[in-house]
């Protein structure tokens, strides 16, 4: 073993002369290594540069000797700037020869260039100095006392900290680092950027961070974050990458002189794996953000923002923005692993209506499969025949059905098994392959598999025509949902290659004969004592075992496969790629498609893989819309990238039955709005897959846990119960109290779906993200920079769910101070904070805190009813929270749920000033439905005035406590503009 701690000066010089010799050996400590290694990177310099009317170009070439550390340096780069629009800003540096990967256009697709010039008006600039090469991006109109001095990235080396800096530990990984020099070589990139001293840094996902919404750079004690970008089956590890990719940053700067604050975003269009590291070594006066990829090239977007909306919306245009969603899919959703017949399935949809919890979608999972395998459901427990009659049976009674639809397919050779949807990909070559060119062959639940080529012109044609047999089939689903595509194997390589492929080694799912049952519960119930039912009390005894301090700090944190991070370098390593990230499944190939799986045009899954499952949903997508031409595809997927949610939604993955990860929810939320992933939420448990076992880690609910979570997840986008097979029955009516709880939260969703349909329409047409943190409504506080225990449904809906066990109360901060009053939305009472703008609030069993802010009005169904159809059908309330001004403003989009493209719709606004209500429609679509009741808050006593309609007098009740005005028993036609006035 060669030891690296000897004379610096000559360990440098070797680590670029002799690098390749070193690949024989195993290295002390990998990080030191690096570190040298980017000290003596040569970096580039400047050559020559061209303007032109949208930006420029310029030549890059090495600086001194290739140091080839992990790969080989690229001596000659490109850059070009190009000014997109006056908030967008892309430099793309890669190399001349082009020879590096980097994303088709045809995959996903890029605005278009511009046509006029925004060098001299965009709100970005970039510098640069020529040796060595760096560059910085600035504000064009920094406002006075934000910081105008600092660059919003800045990769020069004198703004960054001083090296060498040794022994910082993000996530517990030991980083040295020795110097910040640009290197480009084919198999490791690196680029740093100078960050404000202990900036808010949001996004970098997909995560569950311990450190929540707000990203660890390192200021405390825990030392900063490494978010790994290689998309795996990792079942929601905190701190470790998992099933999406996303490298695209927000940025909130705040001036403690000004009380102001300004956003911006960064975006690096690659799907190259990766590791960003967050970081602020000790006495540093700045932190720092560096990029290490292995392979692909530095693609960058900057958005100047200035507020945390406008980056969002900004970062959808030029991504895509999200698909339409179906107003069906804002409906309760039930599904479970272990609904494992027709019967089954059809005794939940009767217990829900049997117990009035409405239910607007029924799911299967792979119980639903033949011999497991996609596309197929079984002859004994889900004829085909008696599927299509219980599916239309559904459709009925304006109900809908989605089945599973796992990414890998079974691999057959028997000529007497007929799967077609295998024999006809294979006909077409519509598979990944080996790099030898046979067709590449993992292991999944029907044991030795195939998995789609979406690269290949073939499979496109192919993956619909399979879809629409399983539809004409009997299989009538309403939308699909695609599980396992990161892709999931549960074998590393090709491990059918020359197997007896008739006898695969199996996976016992949880619960079944001889498999492992599901024994775990939520921290402070103890199934030993109270038995597996899980409910809050029995013979009239709390089952809570905790002490306060225990139920507040209980920590669930599953340590994923760590590997000796020791990597030999050659030319092109595409197995051990020299730089290892820190995938927490270890090899790149654990779990998934070999690095070397071969796709069409000979590209290797190292540089493809963490698109895999967007492309997946984008031909599902385009899929539906053939086989369903009129109506808006519904998808929901695991695997997610930039551009997703142009094609599906995304369900949080395989989460834990633990009082943390309810908190966790509420973050992940967040994040994919901010990844213009809207349609997003949570269930309650899965499992962890790994290794060729299960491992009942995800537990069952208890009866509260099982109460707070139907509450919180009403209040998200997509909302779904779903359970693990071997674990307790969780349907909200298994108990009382939870069935209550899900009555009175459904409804309230439901009242709320003309709110939810409108903010999901301007996510469709302006990327406006629909749920939203805190300080994206009150970016000047910073208080609310670190809150993700709530949150805001568009910009007038709090909502404060609880989120630990035994309590009866939940502290709540009400943004806005004294400039906005917040009230219950239930009561109407206005809410006073106690503390600050804190207060604490009653939130009994069953109870989920909701306030409305003032200067708001709120369009909602009067009748919320068993199903969203039905509920649509019915009459509209609007709700007026009048500010201190005498002001309030709302707005309402309505069209018919469906159609695809859309087609007319109504954009009603609601305005209120002087005593009067203004409402005003615009569009050619028809409501059928009318106006029931409008209630005003916040007016003063109408004891002498009268209250008219177009001036008809109309009845009304006053409420002297709540000044609230409340005007029923009316039928106001909303095609119409109409005045309501209280004179």
């Amino acid at each position: 073993m060669i030891n690296l701690k000897v004379n610096s000066s000559w360990i440098l010089l070797a680590t670029c002369v002799f690098a390749s010799e070193f690949s024989g050996y195993e290295l002390q400590n990998l990080e030191e290594f690096q570190s040298m290694i980017y000290k003596a990177s040569p970096g580039y310099e400047l050559q020559s540069l061209e303007e032109n009317l949208f930006g420029l170009t310029a030549k890059l070439s090495l600086a001194g000797p290739a140091c080839n550390a992990f790969g080989i340096d690229i001596s000659n780069l490109t850059i070009e700037v190009t000014y997109e629009t006056t908030s967008r800003l892309h430099v793309n540096i890669f190399d001349t020869a082009q020879k590096q990967f980097t994303i088709p256009e045809e995959v996903i697709s890029r605005p278009p260039p511009p046509t006029d010039s925004f060098v001299h008006t965009s709100d970005l600039v970039f510098n640069y100095q020529s040796s060595p090469f760096a560059f910085w991006i600035t504000r064009r109109t920094d406002s006075e006392g934000l910081e105008a001095s600092m660059p919003l990235f800045d990769t020069r080396i004198q703004s960054l900290p001083t090296t060498p800096i040794n022994n910082l530990t993000p996530n517990g990984t030991r980083i040295d680092l020795d110097g910040f020099p640009l290197v480009f070589e084919n198999q490791y990139l690196q680029l740093t950027s100078a960050l404000p001293f202990d900036t808010n840094i949001y996004g970098l996902g997909e995560v569950v961070a311990s450190s929540g919404l707000r990203r660890d750079v390192g200021t405390g004690e825990t030392g900063g974050t490494v978010q790994t970008m290689w998309a795996t089956g990792a079942s929601d590890p905190i701190d470790g990458n998992m099933y999406g990719s996303h490298p695209f940053y927000m940025e909130h700067r705040f001036s403690e002189s000004s009380n102001m604050s300004q956003s911006h975003g960064v975006f690096l269009m690659s799907s190259a794996g990766s590791d960003i590291l967050l970081l602020t070594p000790p006495s540093s006066n700045v932190s720092l953000v560096q990029y290490r990829m292995i392979g692909g090239v530095m693609d960058f977007y900057f958005f100047s923002g200035p507020n945390p909306k406008s980056v969002i919306e900004q970062y959808g245009e030029m991504i895509g923005l999200p698909a339409w969603i179906p107003a069906w899919g804002f409906g309760f959703q039930l599904c479970r692993w272990g609904y494992t017949d027709i019967n089954e399935t059809r005794a939940q949809v009767e217990n829900m209506r049997a117990a009035d919890i409405p239910l607007e979608v029924i799911w299967n999972d792979i119980d639903l499969y033949h011999a497991f395998r996609s596309f197929t459901s079984d002859p004994v427990s889900f004829p085909a025949e008696e599927m299509r009659s219980f599916i239309q049976e559904l459709a009925s009674n304006d109900q809908k059905y989605i089945p599973i639809l796992d990414a890998a397919l079974a691999k057959v050779t028997n000529a007497t098994d007929i799967y077609d949807p295998y024999i006809k990909g294979a006909e077409l070559d519509a598979f990944v392959k080996n790099p030898a060119g046979s067709e590449y062959i993992g292991q999944v639940w029907p044991g030795y598999t195939v998995f789609p080529d979406w690269f290949r012109n073939t499979t496109q044609d192919w993956w619909t025509e399979a879809l629409l047999n399983w539809s004409l089939s009997g299989i009538e689903f309403s939308g699909i949902w695609l599980d396992k595509n990161e892709v999931a194997s549960f074998c590393t390589g090709s491990c059918g290659t020359g197997a007896n492929l008739s006898n695969p080694t199996g996976h016992i799912p949880p619960g079944n004969p001889g498999g492992n049952p599901v024994l775990d519960y939520p921290e402070c119930y103890d199934s030993s004592v109270w038995g597996p039912s899980g409910n809050i009390s029995i013979n009239g005894t709390l089952t809570f075992g905790c002490d306060s301090e225990t139920s507040n700090t209980a920590s669930f944190k599953r340590e994923l496969v760590k590997e000796e991070r020791v990597r030999s370098s050659t030319d092109f390593d595409v197995n051990t790629p020299p730089y290892a990230i820190h995938n927490g499944f270890g090899l790149l190939s654990n779990m998934t498609l070999a690095t070397n799986a071969t796709h069409a045009g000979g590209l290797f899954d190292l540089e493809v893989h963490n698109m895999w499952g967007m492309m997946e949903e984008k031909a599902t997508h385009l899929a539906l819309q053939q086989i369903q031409p009129s109506k808006r595809p519904s998808i929901i997927a695991r695997s997610t990238f930039p551009s997703t949610g142009k094609w599906a939604g995304h369900w949080l993955g395989d989460n834990f039955s633990r009082w943390q990860y309810i908190r966790f929810v509420i973050q992940g939320v967040l994040q994919f709005q901010m990844f213009q992933i809207p349609f997003v939420g949570a269930h309650c448990r899965r499992v962890w897959i790994h290794e060729l076992k299960v491992f009942s880690l995800d537990g069952n609910t208890d009866e509260e846990l099982c109460n707070r979570w139907m509450q919180l997840a009403a209040f998200m986008p997509f909302f779904r119960n779903h359970n693990v097979h071997g674990a307790i029955g969780q349907e909200p009516y298994r108990w009382d109290s939870v069935a209550e709880a899900s009555r009175t939260a459904i409804a309230t969703r439901y009242s709320l779906l003309p709110l939810w349909y409108t903010l999901f329409a301007n996510a469709s047409t302006q990327g406006t993200p629909p749920v939203r943190a805190l300080f994206f409504k009150f970016p000047d506080e910073p208080d609310l920079f670190s809150v993700d225990t709530q949150f805001l449904i568009g910009r007038d809906i709090l909502v404060t769910p609880v989120l630990s066990p035994n309590v009866s109360s939940v502290e709540a901060i009400l943004p806005g101070g004294d400039n906005v009053v917040w009230r219950d939305f239930y009561t109407h009472a206005a809410v006073s904070p106690t503390v600050g703008n804190t207060v604490t609030l009653p939130a009994p069993l069953g109870h989920i805190n909701v306030h409305v802010r003032d200067e708001s009005v709120i369009l909602l169904h009067a009748k919320p009813a068993y199903t969203t159809e039905k509920t649509r059908q019915g009459p509209y309330s609007l709700l007026c929270s009048v500010g201190s001004n005498g002001q309030a403003f709302g707005s309402a989009f309505i069209d018919d749920g469906i159609s695809n493209p859309p087609g007319d719709n109504t954009t009603i606004t609601f305005t209120v000033s002087n005593n009067t209500l203004r409402i005003n429609p615009v569009g050619a679509f028809q409501i059928t439905q009318m106006l029931q009741e409008i209630t005003v808050l916040g007016v003063p006593d109408p004891e002498t005035r009268n209250v008219s309609v177009q001036g008809r007098s109309l009845a009304w009740t006053y409420f002297g406590n709540l000044r609230k005005l409340s005007i029923t028993n009316v039928s106001i036609d909303l095609n119409e503009p109409q005045v309501i006035e209280w004179m």
